[in-house]
Formats: C-alpha cells, structure tokens, sequence
C-alpha cells in the first residue's frame, strides 16, 4: 500500500493512494500513527475500504504533507553508514578515513518535518551552507525493544523518501551533529509511506539527488555499512521504539560540501531526492520569510 496524509480543504487526512485517486481513511484513524498502531488489523481495514470505496479524492485536489507530519519523537538518524561518503566527508575535512565500527546515531527535532513538495526555509544570517543528503527512511510499526534480527525486520512497518537537509557550518561549529541538522524544514519526507510488503529488497533500491536536475547522488554502486535490522537493534538496546518513530537511514556520495570546490544550496535551487520503487520529493530552496 501507499499511505498518504493530505490536507484538503483546511481538513487533514490519510488515505490509501491508488493511482492517482486517494481513498479515505480518515474513519480508520485520525492520523498516520493512529493507522499504524492498528497493526495488522489496521493494514487489513485499510485494505477492505480500499475494495469497498465508491468515492475518491483525486490526488490533484490535496497538497500532500509529510506522511508523518507530527512526529512525536525526533528523526533518528544514521551518519557515515555508505563508506563512499564516509571517504569523502573525512577527506574534505582534511582527516584520515576511520573504519566505523557501531552506527553513529543523531536525531533532527519533530520542527524540522516538511511536506514532500514544500520550500526550504534559507537563512543567510543562521547559515551560508545548506546542503542536501537523499535518504531512504525506515518508519516503525511496533513496539520494539532489545530486537533480535528478526524482531527488528519484523518491526518496519514501510519506507519513505527523505532529505537529510543539514546546515554543514553549523554542524562544525557545534562539534556534532543536532544543531546543523534541525533548523526548521531541514527534513522534507514522503512523498507516501510504503509498506514493507510491497518492498522485497530495500537494499537494492537506486537512491538519487539531483539539484537543479544535475545528478549528485547515485547509489547504484553503494550499500549501506550496517543493514536495517543491524540498525534498529544498536537503536532498540535498552530504548523502547515506538509505531510511527522514523529512521533514516544514511545517505550516499555526493554531496555539496564534499565537491571539489564545495558547492552548497542557494535560493531558487531545486532539489530532487527519489528512490526507485517508492518515488520522489521535490523542495525549493527559498528565502525565510
């Protein structure tokens, strides 16, 4: 299934995509965290009102938000999990590469969330050097804690498409990662939620940037250093994850700040991140109003 929350009208809601048409499902749940916390029985009443629907919303009719758009906890986040991208931030910052032995963790603020076609705020005065990181999102479906590898695979209830967008001189200034990482909208995601039943293989699927429709990210010839399973079970010791928590996975080679000379967003530029089998987002940098 494709999971959606709209806003259409001043109303907001979820629905189930089908083509171009979105079927409610608003009766279901109020929100997506609501649907996922339904469970299987949830997944199996969203499917019985999609058969039985007679009436649907065309996808033209609704701005589409954010698939999670008030996450109740931070983004947890995944840094240096594509050792291409670990070579080159070492490199650009002048360091000698280090092997990475256990997920480097950080989390953006529940303020950062943007919808899937919406601007990102640019601040001159807060930051100079916004640059962009395509991310395959893993989004929790149940109560996890201390998960075996089975337990943690068991766990994902879908995929979605984000933009690690992250303010790289306030990331240095800062000494870590937090502050750089959650200016407002700096996480564009959606543009729906993908169910992990249609997802055979989230390792084989093709992640991209493109900024201004010049291809930056390409993970063609990239996998992820620690899987999800690995993931969600350094994030579940001793830390209960919960139905709807997000995790982004890490993000391949290619981005701004490693490009030779460095090369960050601007005002007016377009950024692009997709991923085969699950689609794209698609944000504008824009000045702050």
């Amino acid at each position: 299934m494709k999971l959606v929350t709209f806003e259409q009208a001043g109303r907001i809601g979820i629905g189930l995509l089908r083509d171009d048409q979105i079927i409610d499902l608003t009766a279901l749940a109020p929100d997506m965290i609501g649907l996922i916390e339904l469970g299987e029985q949830g997944a199996a009443r969203a499917r019985a009102m999609a058969g039985a629907a007679v009436t649907f919303i065309p996808l033209t009719d609704v701005k589409l938000l954010a698939p999670i758009h008030e996450p109740r906890r931070n983004v947890m986040c995944v840094g240096k999990n594509y050792a291409e991208h670990t070579r080159e931030s070492y490199e650009a910052r002048g360091e000698n590469v280090e092997a990475i032995d256990y997920p480097v963790i950080f989390t953006k603020t529940t303020t950062c969330i943007n919808g899937p076609y919406d601007d990102i705020p640019y601040n001159a005065t807060v930051s100079e050097k916004i640059d962009y990181e395509a991310e395959l999102a893993v989004i929790i479906g149940r109560r996890v804690k201390n998960a075996t590898r089975e337990e943690a695979q068991a766990a994902v209830f879908g995929y979605t498409v984000l933009n690690d967008v992250t303010a790289r001189d306030l990331q240095t200034l800062h000494k870590q990662f937090f502050k750089g990482k959650s200016l407002d909208g700096s996480c564009p995601i959606g543009p729906w939620i993908v169910t992990a039943d249609e997802i055979a293989d989230p390792y084989a699927l093709r992640i991209t940037c493109r900024v201004n429709g010049e291809l930056r990210q390409d993970s063609t010839a990239e996998t992820m250093t620690f899987d999800i399973p690995t993931i969600i079970g350094h994030l579940s010791r001793g830390m209960t994850l919960l139905p709807g928590d997000i995790i982004a996975t890490g993000t391949p080679s290619g981005v701004g700040f490693a490009m030779k000379p460095p090369v960050f967003l601007r005002p007016g530029d377009v950024v692009e991140c997709a991923i085969e089998g699950i689609g794209a987002i698609r944000n504008r940098i824009a000045l702050a109003a």
